[in-house]
């Protein structure tokens, strides 16, 4: 018997109470402030808004609407029931809830780790754009257990926080300086100096633009898809299977891609992203607007290498248009020159870089897989601390 258990066999034989934050907390909201108001009243103190990244700091300004501890999470948006403990002197937008005990026998520090295994579930996506309301909140049902309970179980979370956190960094650490290897030795094996001819990617094939495929086309069967988007957001380097897939009357309209293309994302919010490529290694499939099949004579996966050299992002910075949407036109794209060695040349380097390329980027295994896996036997272990038999389901056995 753990510790925990002990102190439920001492303290809470019979079960621990349930209870709604509604009942336990009083609930409120941030106000609008834009980022011209924190512009003019810059100053020390932080002002937490819907984004997770730096903690949720949307800015700093020289006042501040509270002062101490208490429970914040996200009201709107792609972050809605992210769920934040604050202490200090803080502000929060309108996009922002706060949370705190009426009285105390709840612990704040509790109170943030239980609602991070909980609001999430509450989230409702109407409309499109994810909502958890005060309303919301306030009927969440948390288990209450004794102050001397939840206070243990805060220090043991505090803990398996602290050791996950140091042991992520020194992973992400390892990581990064995997990245940085792999890219010195693709920079490497992808520069022949003058023994290697060059010559345009309009020289050795073509490309074929996309069109028409939407997201809300996906079905749950069909001929296979990709939509540009998700060369960004699902795949990596290669791939021979889609994520998603079309009609087959769809898909008669379409552009497809064959097998040895190379796809070619047409449009990025930024440089650095724009023509990502992905080496399409499968059956013949649908591609959308906004990116590209490139079709040659080469191996596929040599051309996607040389499309994330810093050769060719040097390139795309000479020639990508656009404010708001990041563009290299079809033309430039043709005239960036590649070295083009013999096909087992080709064949020998791209298995070298496969072997990084797995390593670092495949979350499947390597690192990355490490990392994913620390962090599910974090969330494991929290989530166990933090179930509890509810005082009536108890009772009534």
């Amino acid at each position: 018997m753990n510790k925990i258990e002990k102190l439920i066999e001492e303290f809470c034989p019979q079960g621990v109470e349930v209870r709604t934050l509604g009942e336990v907390c009083e609930i409120s909201r941030g106000r609008v402030m834009s980022k011209d108001y924190l512009a003019t009243n810059l100053g020390e103190y932080p002002v937490y808004s819907s984004q997770t990244a730096n903690l949720g700091v949307f800015g700093r300004i020289n006042t501040y609407d509270y002062d101490g501890e208490y429970v914040t999470w996200t009201t709107d948006g792609a972050n809605a029931g992210s769920v934040f403990h604050r202490n200090g002197k803080f502000s929060i937008t309108n996009v922002c809830g706060l949370l705190k005990p009426k009285k105390d026998d709840l612990n704040i520090n509790y109170l943030s780790y239980i609602l991070r295994v909980t609001a999430k579930s509450h989230v409702s996506a109407g409309m499109g754009n994810p909502k958890i309301m005060s309303n919301v909140m306030a009927k969440i049902q948390i288990p209450i257990p004794p102050l001397t309970i939840q206070k243990e179980i805060v220090k043991i979370l505090d803990n398996f926080t602290r050791l996950e956190a140091e042991l992520e960094a020194e992973l992400e650490a390892e990581l990064e300086a995997r990245k940085k290897q792999y890219e010195y030795y693709r920079e490497e094996l992808l520069s022949f100096g003058d023994d290697v001819e060059l010559r345009t990617l309009g020289e050795v094939g073509e490309l074929i633009r996309g069109n028409g495929l939407q997201k809300k086309d996906f079905t749950e069967t069909g001929i296979g898809c990709i939509h540009y988007g998700q060369i960004y957001t699902y795949y990596g380097t290669f791939a021979d299977k889609t994520k998603t897939f079309v009609s087959p009357e769809l898909a008669k309209k379409l552009k497809k891609a064959q097998k040895g293309d190379v796809l070619i994302a047409g449009v990025s919010e930024n440089i650095e992203d724009v023509c990502k490529p992905l080496a399409w290694l499968g059956d013949e499939i649908c591609i959308s607007g906004d990116m590209f099949a490139f079709r040659h004579n080469q191996n596929a996966k040599f051309i996607t290498y040389l499309l994330q050299t810093t050769n060719f992002q040097k390139y795309k910075e000479r020639n990508a248009q656009g404010a708001k949407v990041t563009r290299v036109k079809a033309d430039k794209i043709l005239k960036f020159q590649i070295p083009i060695p013999p096909l087992s040349k080709q064949q020998e380097i791209v298995a070298i870089l496969d072997k990084f390329d797995a390593l670092v980027n495949d979350i499947s295994i390597g690192l990355p897989a490490e990392i994913t896996a620390r962090k599910k036997q974090y969330e494991y272990y929290r989530n166990q601390l933090l179930a509890f038999k509810p005082l009536e389901a108890q009772g009534a056995n």
